[in-house]
């Protein structure tokens, strides 16, 4: 059972907007895993986004190592990209810092991202867990904003009982 404290500070936290997926927190986990590199923030958000885009598509059978480029990056065992400047590429399109924003920082809602996911990821990451460590465990409570309304909301019944 969780103390009020705990429960407290984990109601004033921001709810995401939508449900974490395993795909959201392998993106921001390999992007950190760049930006340990020295890679800069905007390139290794590219790269996070790009190398979870292969690694689903792998694993859903959608890919094919045509798209992904030839080479290897040593660790994921995902082929290097054909790019673009600066930017990976997956078909015709560029993985920027601009689509990470986009398909998982305005997905899950900036202050969601900010304040509880990425430094939940960093500190996962600090403590020396791996991805495949924390892929489930890290998301487990963390619900969309309308779930958490529904469970804190008495439901219908209880309502129209207590009118009576």
């Amino acid at each position: 059972m969780l103390s009020a404290r705990r429960e407290h500070a984990r109601v004033a936290e921001p709810a995401p907007k939508r449900g974490i997926r395993r795909f959201d927190v392998f993106a921001e986990y390999r992007k950190q895993e760049e930006e340990e590199k020295g890679v800069p923030e905007d390139e290794a958000k590219g790269y996070g986004l790009w190398v979870a885009k292969v690694v689903a598509s792998r694993a859903y059978g959608r890919g094919t190592s045509r798209q992904a480029g030839a080479g290897g990056d040593g660790k994921s065992g995902v082929s290097q990209p054909p790019k673009q400047g600066k930017w990976h590429l997956l078909g015709d399109e560029v993985q920027t810092d601009a689509r990470f924003d986009a398909e998982i920082v305005r997905r899950m809602g900036e202050a969601f991202y900010r304040e509880v996911f990425a430094p939940a990821i960093a500190a996962a990451r600090r403590a020396g867990k791996s991805y495949e460590g924390i892929r489930d465990a890290i998301r487990r409570d963390w619900k969309p904003e309308a779930a958490r309304a529904r469970r804190s909301t008495p439901r219908a019944d209880e309502n129209h009982a207590q009118a009576a």
